[in-house]
C-alpha cells in the first residue's frame, strides 16, 4: 500500500487543532453548517481555496472542479453536480457570497485554448472545458498575435466572466442578486506571485486585491 503517513500525520494535527485548541467551535460545527460564502474553485492541487484565505472550518461552501467553471443553468435528466451545489449553498444554506476564483497556469484552460487546435484532452475534460469556448474564441479573436503565455492567462481570466454570466442563468441566483440579498466575485490568483486580482465590473478589469506578503515591507511599518 502506497506511504499515506503524511496525511494521516496531517490528520492528527487538525485534531488537535480543532477538538483540543478550538473544541467550542467543533461542537458548534457538529449542529450544522452557516457558511458565509460558496467558493467555486479549481480542482489544482496548488490552489487551496481555505488555505489559501486561511478560513476556518465551517466559513467557507467549497465547489471545485476542473478550471472552476459554472456551466449555464438547464434542466435534463442528467447529473448536475455543480449545479445542485450551487441550490444547496444558495437556496438552503443562504449564503451572502459566491465567489469565482481562477488561477494562473490552469491545466483546464490551457486543454481549453489547445482545443482550437484540434487537441482533444481526455474522455470528459475537453467536453467539461468547452464551457467556456466564448472565452478561448474571445482571448484568439482580440489577441491573435500574443504570445501563448499571454493568450492563457487572459483566458484563465476570461473564464471566470462565463462562470459569473451563467452563475446569473440560475433563477435563485438571479432573483438573490436583484433583492441584494447575494453578491457575486470574480478572484484571480497568481501561483507565481501570490496575488490575488478581483474582478471590477465599472471597470471591466482584474484589479489587485491583495499583493503578495512582504517581510519587508512589515518591518517597515512596524518600524
Amino acid at each position: 500500500m502506497a506511504d499515506v503517513s503524511k496525511f494521516l500525520d496531517g490528520i492528527g494535527v487538525f485534531q488537535k487543532q480543532h477538538f483540543g485548541k478550538n473544541a467550542a467551535l467543533a461542537s458548534s460545527l457538529a449542529s450544522g453548517q452557516k457558511p458565509q460564502a460558496l467558493l467555486i474553485g479549481c480542482c489544482d492541487s496548488r490552489v487551496d481555496p481555505a488555505l489559501l484565505t486561511a478560513c476556518a472550518p465551517g466559513d467557507l461552501f467549497i465547489l471545485r472542479n476542473i478550471a472552476n467553471l459554472v456551466p449555464p443553468y438547464a434542466k435534463s435528466d442528467d447529473y448536475h453536480g455543480v449545479s445542485s451545489s450551487i441550490e444547496y449553498a444558495v437556496c438552503y444554506l443562504n449564503v451572502s457570497d459566491i465567489i469565482v476564483l481562477g488561477h494562473s497556469q490552469c491545466g483546464g484552460i490551457n486543454a481549453l485554448m489547445s482545443s482550437a487546435k484540434g487537441d482533444i484532452a481526455g474522455e470528459f475534460i475537453s467536453k467539461w472545458v468547452s464551457i467556456a469556448e466564448s472565452a478561448r474564441d474571445k482571448v484568439l479573436h482580440d489577441m491573435p498575435e500574443s504570445p501563448e503565455e499571454q493568450q492563457l492567462r487572459a483566458c484563465e481570466k476570461e473564464a471566470i466572466l462565463v462562470s459569473l454570466k451563467n452563475l446569473m442563468s440560475f433563477p435563485w441566483v438571479r432573483e438573490k442578486v436583484s433583492r441584494g440579498q447575494l453578491s457575486l466575485h470574480g478572484w484571480y490568483y497568481n501561483i507565481g506571485t501570490g496575488q490575488l486580482c478581483c474582478y471590477n465590473q465599472l471597470t471591466g478589469e482584474f484589479e489587485m486585491l491583495v499583493e503578495r506578503y512582504s517581510p519587508k515591507e512589515e518591518k517597515k511599518k512596524a518600524g
